[in-house]
């Protein structure tokens, strides 16, 4: 059939081995696929599982945090203090979205019901029964699952309320239901899989519909998966058959506040689906990559004397780039075809990686002057390039950044001191420094603990990033309990009237104790210096000469502006 040519003696023999290969090929990918469908399928229902729990536990986290930040609002206490229950409802319902819940109830201090935002025509009823309301009432934030007149399945976060003066006015539940369609309906969607919540061993609530298509709500669990999940309070995987379909299903107990299973969460993935979904891609795919094969065959010969010269030189190149040198010349023009995506990839490749290189440097030279807002701009890149830039970009500001007061940190300050020194001195315009300290803070910090004492200075740092207001002030953590603050193209009087505002808020900035149920005070003492630098002068010496100021403000009562002259007077 074929002649004695070198075509006709290569082709035939490479056409059969590599078809035969292909089909064995094919034929043991599309069983190994087949025999891995489950162990796919239990990936997918662990991967839900994990959902499940993140979601669940950030549940908990949303009503705690709606209940607490409620209960701590003065227009809540008040309205609850008048009894306003018209103000109460329009209050809480306004915040059901921006806290994520499904209900607040609001309860007096005997327990009854002030609103609900689920049913405002019921109130006066009393909910003193559950754990959560008991718990608030006694003063204690407190989270759990709860079933009740609101819920037949629910987390639930209740917080006490108070008066200014101590007074227990009611307690604030937030809760978030499990037993509605529309909230199954939303975990359906997020976890593409059916989902269903049993009370008991009874399904109360399921997207799974039966053979009439309505919602199947009167199942029950199978008496061994009962004796798992209920009795024995654990996980279970496993298979289950519904109305004729096979499902690969994760139960989770819902632990209530007795040590009780008060409801399970169930999650189901259709196994015929999925693996119907497997064979016909493997199918597919096998198709394709035999009929690809057999095509690419016939032009082996010519594709072989076509495309070797191009990719020797595309190798050379490739090379360079290994090597490091970036500046390549790739003629884009020169080849067609897959070769020429091939040219224009690496191309671009050569671009993207010489762009990254060249916008670090930028960024850590920017960086280094003290331009700690400047970012190397992620948005240029896409892809995995963009993760790399991003790590990058957060890397770079780690290092001038405090990672507590998120202020510029000692290192960045220094940059910038220098930049402005000498701006500062070619302008011949004044330049002040301001250094603040913490009053009495190792005794603060033993009163309320460090955890407090970061809290402290997170609020210090909140004050200087509010109270200087012009875009090229730089306010930056010195360490410990030391802050500074750089005020270019300032004189003394504007420096000391910035001192006197940031001592102002900071002393009115009060810190709520959760723990002691008090409002603890802080207060700064500030040094001032104000100059315009010179050659013979140094920002080491400023900086000392603010220092020394700090000094005198501490020495003469603390609380205190004091400016850097020969006595140093304070100024409040």
């Amino acid at each position: 059939m074929f002649g004695q040519s070198f075509k006709s003696k290569i082709i035939p023999p490479v056409v059969l081995v590599v078809v035969a290969l292909a089909v064995i090929l094919t034929t043991y990918c599309i069983l190994t696929f087949l025999s891995y469908s489950d162990a796919l399928l239990h990936q997918k229902v662990v991967a839900n599982t994990q959902s499940l729990k993140r979601f669940v536990g950030n549940n908990k986290k949303n009503t705690q945090a709606a209940a607490v930040s409620m209960a701590h609002n003065p227009v809540v206490l008040n309205t609850i203090k008048a009894r306003n229950r018209e103000k109460i409802l329009e209050i809480f319902t306004s915040t059901l979205d921006l806290y994520q819940v499904s209900f607040f109830t609001i309860i007096d201090e005997n327990g009854n019901v002030l609103a609900r935002t689920h049913a405002p025509e019921k109130f006066d009823d009393s909910v003193i029964k559950q754990q959560s309301v008991q718990n608030a009432l006694l003063g204690r934030v407190y989270t759990n699952f709860e079933s009740s007149i609101d819920a037949k399945v629910a987390v639930c976060s209740c917080a006490p309320v108070y008066d200014l003066d101590g007074t227990l006015l009611g307690a604030v539940l937030a809760g978030i239901c499990y037993n509605t369609n529309e909230e199954i309906d939303l975990l359906k969607e997020r976890f593409q899989a059916e989902v269903a919540v049993f009370l008991g061993n009874r399904q109360i609530a399921s997207t799974i519909t039966d053979t009439q298509g309505n919602r199947a709500t009167e199942m029950h669990m199978e008496p061994h998966i009962v004796k798992f999940v209920i009795d024995s309070k654990q996980e279970y995987y496993g298979n289950v058959n519904i109305y004729g379909v096979s499902y690969k299903t994760f139960y989770m107990p819902l632990i209530d506040t007795e040590g009780n299973v008060l409801a399970t969460i169930f999650v189901g993935t259709p196994m015929s689906e999925y693996k119907l979904r497997i064979k016909t891609l493997i199918g597919n795919t096998a198709i394709i990559s035999l009929i690809g094969v057999v095509l690419s065959i016939w032009v082996l010969y010519w594709a072989i004397s076509t495309i070797s010269a191009p990719l020797i030189v595309l190798s050379k190149e490739m090379s360079k780039m290994v090597e490091g040198r970036l500046s390549v010349v790739i003629d884009t023009t020169r080849y067609d075809g897959e070769l020429g995506h091939a040219n224009e990839a690496l191309k671009k490749v050569a671009g993207i990686l010489h762009k990254l290189i060249h916008d670090i440097g930028v960024t850590i030279s920017e960086h280094e002057k003290g331009n700690t807002d400047y970012q190397l701009n992620i948005n240029d890149f896409q892809g995995e390039y963009r993760v790399l830039a991003d790590r990058i970009a957060k890397l770079s500001s780690l290092g001038m950044e405090d990672p507590l007061t998120k202020l510029p940190n000692r290192r960045s300050f220094d940059n910038r001191l220098k930049i402005e020194w000498s701006r500062a001195m070619r302008e011949k315009i004044s330049l002040s420094i301001l250094m603040l300290d913490l009053d009495n803070f190792k005794i603060y910090n033993d009163t309320y603990g460090h955890q407090q004492g970061d809290v402290a200075l997170q609020v210090v740092a909140k004050v200087l990033s509010s109270t200087i207001k012009r875009g090229f002030d730089f306010a930056a953590r010195w360490g410990g309990e030391e802050f500074v603050v750089l005020l270019p193209n300032t004189n003394l009087a504007g420096a000391m009237q910035v001192a006197v505002a940031i001592r102002t808020v900071v002393e009115h900035s009060g810190i709520h104790i959760l723990a002691n149920k008090q409002t603890a005070k802080i207060t700064v003492s500030v040094g001032v210096c104000a100059l315009v630098p010179s050659p013979e002068d140094t920002p080491d010496n400023m900086i000392a000469r603010a220092d020394k100021a700090l000094y005198q403000a501490k020495e003469t009562g603390r609380n205190k502006v004091c400016q850097y002259l020969e006595q140093n007077p304070p100024v409040s």
